[in-house]
């Protein structure tokens, strides 16, 4: 549960960040199936800084909802950067936010590959402007994985917005 507090504190001041800045998030969510989303919703109040939260678990959602290119998916995995980037861009693209995360990866315990083993993550972080990607690998089982995921998220969403 200590894990849990941490998730909750980080999105208590990336809530704080987002408000004072008159931001609102938008979250495109694979592998966590909307962790990110959902901790920010337990926060009262969190209506005023976070806009939506789209869960894009299959490639079709990714596609259908936020316009990830069908071909993107296939040339590179649905996993991998170049996706992750399209999903936190597109986010913003169908929502009236003006700040991302995105995140999709292999939670576990299968699905892994030698190029993509499980507990590989990949996230993107957008302000419209810019847009920041990074590769994380987390051990773990399925929970660890998508509860570290959640956390770096929220943690690099922080950051992100501090460096504004």
């Amino acid at each position: 549960m200590a894990t849990d507090t941490v998730v909750h504190q980080l999105a208590i001041k990336v809530g704080n960040k987002l408000h004072a800045d008159r931001l609102m998030l938008a979250t495109a969510e694979s592998c966590t199936g909307g962790m990110v989303a959902g901790t920010i919703t337990d926060i009262s109040g969190s209506s005023a800084w976070f806009e939506r939260g789209f869960v894009t678990y299959s490639n079709l959602a990714k596609t259908e909802m936020i316009g990830v290119p069908a071909s993107m998916i296939e040339q590179h995995g649905a996993v991998s950067e170049p996706v992750a980037k399209a999903m936190a861009e597109g986010a913003l693209r169908n929502s009236r936010a003006q700040v991302s995360v995105s995140i999709t990866g292999v939670a576990g315990p299968a699905g892994g590959s030698e190029a993509k083993p499980v507990g590989t993550v990949y996230f993107a972080w957008s302000n419209r402007l810019s847009t920041a990607v990074e590769t994380t690998h987390f051990k773990g089982d399925r929970e660890q994985v998508r509860t570290q995921a959640a956390t770096h998220a929220l943690r690099v969403l922080l950051e992100f917005l501090e460096q504004r």
